[in-house]
């Protein structure tokens, strides 16, 4: 669960010794022939004192090779220590990490998005952290990987969220680009002054209207809290929701935002199937993190602007994601060593660099700013006008994480087709609200 109050650089394509290449941003996960070789989680300990750890994680192609670079050097310093890796593009991935878990066969080492961590952590899947070195680390990163006192999960990157958009099309069209600390009201007049000038198959951004984060981020904005409250309660204001609806109501009769099935059709990063990337949009969200990956597929087409905002900041500053090992593991020992490594080791932090956002460890991050490259500079540019006035993350309740991932993209989905009004939208959230409650 999420709760706001107010970077990726291309990198060389390395191949894990024993491992396969890596895979596309959306592809299938890593293994052999794109398959995971072996079952328990666990890969096994042969009898000459070999360990094979499981990892699994999602993100863009340029995440792929950073990680298993890393990994490749992990096993160079300790050569008893190979691993397992299993990655993908974000779709799909927390289905088939809970398929996995659920069959208590679960990778050894885990990401996980900070929304997830406390559902995890709740249901005793997760295995304490008591050896990882957090010294280093803000508290406020900490905390949402937290049970009871206990870390649970480790942030790895610090992040803004914001939107990004294609510059090189603005300019074509000469049109102004957007400044940071925009308004919505800014925003949304931007869009119709697409209206006209867009060739037929291109659109100013995504069907948001239902989307949870972009909304999120709107109610904020507009100074009404969090869409699900501090003690688990369905908060999503009425008027600011219907105003949010009704307006991209009217970019989609306006044809500024895609048909249903081409918006349904985006899969983030995927060179083929990301609608910004294959030039049918201009605006989607991101994080500051990302800005790498889109930079790698057109390099030099986009540039990022702050979420806008309306009484306060729509955007916010976050941990960017989680390790945690899993509670059946049986090299949790040897994982949670990998753990404190990944977060805390300068030479590992040189290789990931801003894979995953800002580095948490400090000492990690001031040296990588000191060395940073112009693009990472333009992904640490968003954070750092974020963090002026930007909400500030909190895990937030456990237990709604289907809610998010599940019941609003179904009611997201029944507004971009036409199937529901905006006001039967929101008593169909309020409603599946109830489950939850």
């Amino acid at each position: 669960m999420l709760k706001w109050k107010r970077l990726l650089v291309s990198l060389m394509a390395l191949s894990l010794v024993g491992m396969l290449a890596a895979c596309g941003g959306g592809g299938k996960p890593g293994g052999a022939n794109g398959e995971t070789a072996g079952a328990g989680n666990a890969s096994g300990a042969g009898g000459d004192g070999q360990i094979k750890l499981r990892m699994m994680w999602w993100g863009s192609q340029e995440r792929h090779e950073a990680t298993l670079a890393a990994l490749e050097l992990y096993t160079k310093n300790h050569p008893n220590i190979t691993f397992e890796p299993e990655y993908s593009g974000m779709d799909g991935y927390l289905d088939k990490l809970s398929t996995q878990a659920a069959a208590k066969n679960a990778p050894d080492i885990i990401q996980l998005d900070p929304g997830w961590a406390p559902d995890w952590a709740g249901r005793n899947q997760l295995s304490p952290l008591d050896s990882v070195d957090v010294a280093k680390i803000d508290p406020k990163l900490l905390a949402g990987g937290q049970k009871d006192g206990t870390q649970y999960a480790v942030p790895l990157g610090s992040v803004a969220f914001g939107l990004i958009y294609d510059k090189a099309a603005l300019d074509k069209l000469g049109i102004k680009n957007p400044e940071n600390g925009w308004t919505w009201d800014e925003f949304f007049a931007l869009a119709k002054e697409f209206k006209g000038k867009l060739p037929s198959g291109q659109y100013f951004t995504k069907d948001y209207a239902a989307n949870y984060f972009m909304y999120s981020a709107y109610q904020y904005s507009k100074g009404k809290g969090t869409v699900i409250s501090d003690d688990g309660k369905f908060n999503v204001d009425q008027e600011s929701f219907l105003e949010w609806t009704k307006r991209f109501e009217e970019l989609r009769k306006e044809g500024l935002v895609p048909p249903a099935d081409v918006n349904s059709s985006d899969k983030e990063f995927d060179p083929q199937m990301d609608l910004m990337v294959a030039g049918k949009i201009l605006f989607r969200y991101s994080f500051s993190n990302n800005y790498g990956a889109w930079d790698s597929l057109k390099p030099g087409a986009y540039a990022l602007v702050t979420m806008p905002r309306a009484e306060e900041a729509g955007g916010w500053l976050k941990p960017s994601m989680y390790l945690a090992v899993s509670e059946n593991s049986k090299y949790k020992e040897e994982a949670e060593k990998f753990i404190d490594w990944f977060v805390n080791d300068p030479e590992a932090a040189a290789i990931l660099k801003t894979s995953r956002g800002l580095p948490v460890n400090k000492d990690n991050a001031a040296a990588l700013e000191e060395s940073m490259s112009e693009v990472d500079k333009v992904g640490m540019g968003l954070l750092r006008a974020t963090e002026q006035d930007g909400q500030t993350w909190t895990a937030g309740p456990g237990g709604w994480t289907n809610y998010i991932d599940k019941d609003w993209p179904l009611v997201h989905d029944q507004l971009s087709f036409n199937k529901i009004t905006p006001e039967e939208a929101y008593e169909q959230l309020k409603e599946a609200a109830l489950a939850y409650e």
